[in-house]
Protein backbone atom coordinates (compact mmCIF):
# COMPACT_ATOMS: atom_id res chain seq x y z
CA UNK A 1 0.00 0.00 0.00
CA UNK A 2 1.36 3.44 -0.93
CA UNK A 3 2.15 5.94 1.81
CA UNK A 4 2.25 9.73 1.68
CA UNK A 5 5.77 10.56 0.49
CA UNK A 6 7.67 13.36 2.16
CA UNK A 7 9.36 15.43 -0.53
CA UNK A 8 12.08 18.03 0.00
CA UNK A 9 11.95 20.62 -2.82
CA UNK A 10 14.55 23.27 -3.58
CA UNK A 11 16.19 25.24 -6.36
CA UNK A 12 19.91 25.12 -7.01
CA UNK A 13 19.99 28.91 -7.06
CA UNK A 14 20.10 31.56 -4.36
CA UNK A 15 19.10 34.48 -6.62
CA UNK A 16 15.96 36.21 -5.35
CA UNK A 17 14.29 36.41 -8.78
CA UNK A 18 15.47 32.97 -9.88
CA UNK A 19 13.39 31.28 -12.58
CA UNK A 20 14.29 27.98 -10.92
CA UNK A 21 12.76 29.18 -7.65
CA UNK A 22 9.58 30.06 -9.55
CA UNK A 23 9.52 26.64 -11.19
CA UNK A 24 10.19 24.76 -7.93
CA UNK A 25 7.23 26.52 -6.29
CA UNK A 26 5.01 25.34 -9.15
CA UNK A 27 6.43 21.81 -8.94
CA UNK A 28 5.93 21.74 -5.16
CA UNK A 29 2.32 22.86 -5.50
CA UNK A 30 1.65 20.17 -8.11
CA UNK A 31 3.37 17.52 -5.97
CA UNK A 32 1.18 18.49 -3.02
CA UNK A 33 -1.91 18.23 -5.24
CA UNK A 34 -0.71 14.77 -6.31
CA UNK A 35 -0.63 13.57 -2.70
CA UNK A 36 2.88 14.42 -1.54
CA UNK A 37 3.82 16.16 1.69
CA UNK A 38 6.19 18.83 0.38
CA UNK A 39 8.70 21.00 2.22
CA UNK A 40 10.17 23.84 0.13
CA UNK A 41 13.50 25.28 1.24
CA UNK A 42 15.80 27.99 -0.09
CA UNK A 43 19.53 27.21 -0.10
CA UNK A 44 20.09 30.91 0.66
CA UNK A 45 18.80 30.13 4.18
CA UNK A 46 21.61 27.58 4.68
CA UNK A 47 24.84 29.38 3.75
CA UNK A 48 27.86 27.10 3.78
CA UNK A 49 31.59 27.60 3.26
CA UNK A 50 33.14 25.80 0.30
CA UNK A 51 33.57 22.19 1.41
CA UNK A 52 37.08 21.59 2.79
CA UNK A 53 38.01 18.30 4.44
CA UNK A 54 40.47 20.04 6.75
CA UNK A 55 37.74 22.43 7.89
CA UNK A 56 35.41 19.49 8.59
CA UNK A 57 38.14 17.61 10.47
CA UNK A 58 39.08 20.62 12.59
CA UNK A 59 35.62 22.11 13.20
CA UNK A 60 33.18 19.27 12.54
CA UNK A 61 30.17 19.46 10.30
CA UNK A 62 29.05 23.05 9.71
CA UNK A 63 25.85 24.00 11.57
CA UNK A 64 23.91 24.64 8.33
CA UNK A 65 25.16 21.36 6.88
CA UNK A 66 23.71 19.62 9.94
CA UNK A 67 20.39 21.40 9.42
CA UNK A 68 20.32 20.38 5.74
CA UNK A 69 21.25 16.80 6.60
CA UNK A 70 18.37 16.63 9.07
CA UNK A 71 15.98 17.81 6.36
CA UNK A 72 17.33 15.31 3.84
CA UNK A 73 17.14 12.46 6.33
CA UNK A 74 13.55 13.27 7.28
CA UNK A 75 12.29 13.22 3.67
CA UNK A 76 11.80 10.31 1.27
CA UNK A 77 12.38 12.17 -1.98
CA UNK A 78 13.99 15.23 -3.54
CA UNK A 79 12.55 17.59 -6.13
CA UNK A 80 15.42 19.71 -7.42
CA UNK A 81 15.21 22.55 -9.94
CA UNK A 82 18.70 23.52 -11.04
CA UNK A 83 19.94 26.29 -13.27
CA UNK A 84 22.76 25.59 -15.69
CA UNK A 85 26.02 27.45 -15.15
CA UNK A 86 28.59 26.98 -17.93
CA UNK A 87 27.06 23.65 -19.02
CA UNK A 88 27.04 22.28 -15.47
CA UNK A 89 25.37 22.82 -12.09
CA UNK A 90 25.82 25.86 -9.83
CA UNK A 91 28.54 25.78 -7.19
CA UNK A 92 26.01 26.41 -4.41
CA UNK A 93 24.13 23.21 -5.33
CA UNK A 94 27.27 21.09 -5.65
CA UNK A 95 28.58 22.46 -2.36
CA UNK A 96 25.32 21.64 -0.57
CA UNK A 97 25.45 18.09 -1.96
CA UNK A 98 29.08 17.74 -0.87
CA UNK A 99 28.32 18.84 2.71
CA UNK A 100 25.16 16.75 3.04
CA UNK A 101 26.93 13.67 1.71
CA UNK A 102 29.36 13.61 4.66
CA UNK A 103 28.83 10.66 6.99
CA UNK A 104 27.92 11.62 10.53
CA UNK A 105 28.14 9.58 13.74
CA UNK A 106 25.87 6.53 13.58
CA UNK A 107 25.03 7.08 9.90
CA UNK A 108 25.54 4.78 6.95
CA UNK A 109 27.73 6.20 4.17
CA UNK A 110 25.64 8.48 1.92
CA UNK A 111 22.58 7.88 4.09
CA UNK A 112 21.06 11.23 3.03
CA UNK A 113 20.98 10.07 -0.60
CA UNK A 114 20.97 6.26 -0.53
CA UNK A 115 17.65 5.13 -2.04
CA UNK A 116 16.26 8.68 -2.10
CA UNK A 117 13.92 9.14 -5.08
CA UNK A 118 14.75 12.27 -7.08
CA UNK A 119 13.04 14.23 -9.84
CA UNK A 120 14.81 16.96 -11.77
CA UNK A 121 13.64 20.24 -13.24
CA UNK A 122 15.54 23.12 -14.76
CA UNK A 123 14.89 26.60 -16.10
CA UNK A 124 17.20 28.71 -18.22
CA UNK A 125 16.89 31.60 -20.67
CA UNK A 126 18.73 29.44 -23.22
CA UNK A 127 16.93 27.29 -25.75
CA UNK A 128 17.87 24.02 -24.02
CA UNK A 129 16.46 25.12 -20.67
CA UNK A 130 19.39 23.94 -18.58
CA UNK A 131 19.37 20.41 -19.99
CA UNK A 132 23.18 20.09 -19.96
CA UNK A 133 23.28 20.89 -16.25
CA UNK A 134 20.70 18.19 -15.56
CA UNK A 135 22.99 15.61 -17.18
CA UNK A 136 25.67 16.51 -14.64
CA UNK A 137 23.22 16.55 -11.72
CA UNK A 138 21.77 13.17 -12.74
CA UNK A 139 25.29 11.70 -12.83
CA UNK A 140 26.23 13.08 -9.40
CA UNK A 141 23.04 11.89 -7.71
CA UNK A 142 23.19 8.47 -9.34
CA UNK A 143 26.77 8.01 -8.18
CA UNK A 144 25.81 8.76 -4.57
CA UNK A 145 23.09 6.09 -4.60
CA UNK A 146 20.00 8.21 -5.28
CA UNK A 147 17.28 6.85 -7.56
CA UNK A 148 16.86 9.54 -10.21
CA UNK A 149 13.65 9.15 -12.19
CA UNK A 150 14.05 9.13 -15.97
CA UNK A 151 11.43 11.83 -16.61
CA UNK A 152 12.59 15.41 -16.22
CA UNK A 153 11.75 18.88 -17.50
CA UNK A 154 14.00 21.66 -18.82
CA UNK A 155 12.25 25.00 -19.38
CA UNK A 156 13.85 26.94 -22.23
CA UNK A 157 13.51 30.72 -22.62
CA UNK A 158 12.60 30.92 -18.94
CA UNK A 159 12.97 34.70 -19.01
CA UNK A 160 9.77 34.75 -21.12
CA UNK A 161 7.98 31.71 -19.68
CA UNK A 162 6.32 33.13 -16.54
CA UNK A 163 3.45 35.55 -16.17
CA UNK A 164 3.30 38.39 -13.61
CA UNK A 165 2.02 36.00 -10.94
CA UNK A 166 4.97 33.63 -11.44
CA UNK A 167 2.90 30.99 -13.23
CA UNK A 168 3.90 29.22 -16.43
CA UNK A 169 2.28 30.76 -19.49
CA UNK A 170 2.43 27.57 -21.57
CA UNK A 171 -0.07 24.87 -20.50
CA UNK A 172 2.03 22.19 -22.24
CA UNK A 173 5.03 23.05 -20.05
CA UNK A 174 2.83 22.94 -16.96
CA UNK A 175 1.52 19.52 -18.02
CA UNK A 176 5.08 18.16 -18.31
CA UNK A 177 6.01 19.47 -14.87
CA UNK A 178 2.86 17.82 -13.53
CA UNK A 179 3.82 14.50 -15.13
CA UNK A 180 7.32 14.66 -13.59
CA UNK A 181 6.12 15.45 -10.07
CA UNK A 182 3.26 12.95 -10.18
CA UNK A 183 5.79 10.25 -11.10
CA UNK A 184 7.90 11.35 -8.12
CA UNK A 185 4.95 11.15 -5.72
CA UNK A 186 3.69 7.82 -7.07
CA UNK A 187 7.10 6.11 -7.26
CA UNK A 188 8.14 7.30 -3.80
CA UNK A 189 4.81 6.29 -2.29
CA UNK A 190 5.09 2.78 -3.72
CA UNK A 191 8.73 2.31 -2.71
CA UNK A 192 8.20 3.61 0.80
CA UNK A 193 4.80 1.94 1.29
Amino acid sequence: MATTPKILAFAGSTRTGSWNKKLIRIGARLATAAGGEVTVIDLRDYPLPIYDGDDEENNGLHENAQKLKSLFLSHDALLICSPEYNSSIPGVLKNAIDWVSRTGPGERPLQCFDGKVCALLSASPGALGGLRGLVTLRSILGNIKALVLPGQFALGKADQAFDEAGELKDPKSLAVVQTVVEALVQTTGKLKG
